[in-house]
């Protein structure tokens, strides 16, 4: 697995002017009977204009890039506090990678990346 990277890492590769124009949408829960349909996704299905397809599909593909860009970042601090040698409880990296279903080396990264995090 490569190196985590946070969203603000990414966001610096991308130029300012889309940056701004490329805000992802507000990402809104499926209503209980939407899940019992296996076709129903954010209501997509219904568009059928493809303009206005590929807008709202581009739109809740970069809102669930940035929700798993924050996930993982949760996740880098949540290994790095588990990991904390001041802590009387602390696991080690092959603890965390069989808790979290990482190998050990990936691990070890992730607590180095939310170690960086905290201290930011």
């Amino acid at each position: 697995m490569s190196e985590p990277q946070s969203a603000h890492d990414r966001r610096d590769a991308v130029p300012p002017a889309t940056a701004r124009r490329l805000r992802p949408a507000e990402l809104l829960f499926e209503p209980a009977q939407a899940l019992a349909d296996e076709e129903h996704f954010f209501d997509l299905e219904s568009l059928d204009d493809p303009r206005q397809l590929l807008a709202r599909s581009t739109e809740l593909a970069l809102a669930f890039r940035a929700a798993a860009d924050r996930a993982t970042e949760y996740q880098a601090i949540a290994a790095a506090q588990l990991a904390d040698p001041r802590r009387f409880d602390r696991l080690t990296f092959a603890a965390i990678a069989e808790q979290s279903g990482w190998t050990e080396d990936y691990a070890k990264k992730m607590v180095e990346f939310g170690t960086r995090l905290q201290e930011r």
